[in-house]
This record gives C-alpha cells, sequence and structure tokens, in this order.
C-alpha cells in the first residue's frame, strides 16, 4: 500500500489522552493521522511521537464550535492527503456544557448543554459525502458514562452525553446499509494523560464523584476493535458505577 493510497484517520480534539492514543492506534495499522485541536502549542510534540513510530501526520488548528474554522481545517486535511476514511471526534462536552446537580438545570443550561453537541454532527455531516461516495468509511465518537447511568451531579454534562450517545447509535442504524460504520465508546471513568482528566481533578462539582482511571491506550484498542468488526453501535467500558 503506497502512502497516496493508504488511508487517512482524522482526529478531531487530539489531546494528550484518547485522542492521541486513537492516532496511534490507528496508525499503527498503516493509517495515515490528520490532527485537529484548538491550539498548535502541542503539535510538535505529537508528531514526532508519531513519526517516531513511522506514522505519517498532520496538525491543523480549529475549534470545532466554529464551522468556519472546522470546514477551512478540514479543507487543509483533504488538500494535504487527498481524502478522509475515518473519523474520530473527541472534543468533550465539558469544555461547555454546565456541571451542577440535575435538579439545578435550568432552560439557557439546558440550551448550552444541547449546543455543545452541535461540532459532532457538524464533523460528521462534512465527512459523510466523500463515504457515500465510496461506500465506506468510519465516525468514531466517545462519550461519558452519565449518558446510560444516572448521575445527577453531571447536570447538563449528562444532558449532552446522552445527546452524543444517541446521535451516534442512529447514525450507526442508518449507515450500516450503506457500508458506513458509525460507534461510540461510553466511558466511565478518568482518561489518563488526558486533558479531562486534569480538569475534572481539579473541579469542584466532581469533588464528591470517587472516579478511577482508564489508561487511553486499552480505550483507543477498544475504539479500533468497534471499527474492526463495524457491528456493534456502542461499547461500554465502566470502572465506576
Amino acid at each position: 500500500m503506497t502512502s497516496t493510497s493508504s488511508p487517512v484517520l482524522l482526529v478531531l480534539g487530539a489531546g494528550p489522552g484518547l485522542g492521541l492514543s486513537v492516532a496511534h492506534r490507528f496508525g499503527a495499522a498503516g493509517y495515515r493521522v490528520a490532527l485537529i485541536s484548538r491550539s498548535s502549542q502541542r503539535h510538535s510534540g505529537y508528531l514526532a511521537a508519531l513519526a517516531d513510530k513511522g506514522i505519517e501526520a498532520a496538525a491543523y488548528v480549529a475549534d470545532a464550535s466554529h464551522p468556519d474554522q472546522l470546514r477551512s481545517a478540514i479543507d487543509s486535511v483533504r488538500a494535504r492527503f487527498g481524502r478522509i476514511d475515518v473519523g474520530y471526534y473527541g472534543p468533550a462536552a465539558f469544555e461547555t456544557a454546565p456541571a451542577g446537580d440535575i435538579t439545578d438545570l435550568d432552560a439557557a443550561g439546558a440550551k448550552a448543554a444541547l449546543d455543545s453537541v452541535v461540532p459532532a454532527i457538524d464533523f460528521a455531516s462534512r465527512l459523510l459525502p466523500e463515504m457515500r461516495e465510496r461506500g465506506t468509511g468510519g465516525l468514531l465518537f466517545a462519550g461519558g458514562l452519565s449518558s446510560v447511568v444516572p448521575m445527577p451531579p453531571l447536570g447538563g454534562l449528562a444532558l449532552a452525553a446522552a445527546a452524543l450517545r444517541n446521535y451516534a447509535v442512529t447514525l450507526h442504524a442508518a449507515l450500516e446499509p450503506a457500508g458506513i460504520y458509525a460507534g461510540t465508546l461510553t466511558i466511565g471513568g478518568l482518561i489518563e494523560r488526558g486533558d479531562i482528566h486534569r480538569a475534572m481533578a481539579d473541579s469542584g462539582p466532581f469533588a464528591g464523584i470517587e472516579i478511577r482511571t482508564l489508561n487511553p491506550d486499552d480505550l483507543a484498542e477498544q475504539i479500533w476493535q468497534l471499527y474492526t468488526a463495524r457491528t456493534a453501535a456502542e461499547a461500554v467500558v465502566d470502572v465506576i458505577s
């Protein structure tokens, strides 16, 4: 398989935890890798780590909540690699969805929570036409356990997690007949090395919740298995409930 014909993974929301582990797992299987994150500050380190494993990669800057930025970054990925075969959506709802007890959630908080899911839909809609044309491809998501297990202290985060999960599993049902895979990894635990791990450890709303950690390399393997098996819409990794 030549460099120009090898498949391409696009990681949106590339961070030092699960996003980078997903990049390494797909890269080990022969994928070229494109990374998109809000800042270029850590890109050189990510690219160096991938290059050390012989993985061809490039990195771009975009805030997924700004459609113009996202469109421009995806256009740059296509210009550089010529194709996008698999998209992994990794930005956490934690960045914008309000935490706090669900009984205190008001209409404004609910809107903010649901708005945090819109970039995932924007991302998928920009990749799907190419996948439909080829009759293959994949859209991969990762979300929190509060989408399936009641966690009242998470408030709007639980609302956002449930919306993202439902979108992913419904996409699975819609796209399976077309040969395109969609699925999600539902995660119960803090991902080691990740930004969310550090943020949640320092955040008051989570102080009363005992959360164990998970190795992002193990989670990336779960995502790889979901994609290659292409049968289940979801896998759940739960070390906290």
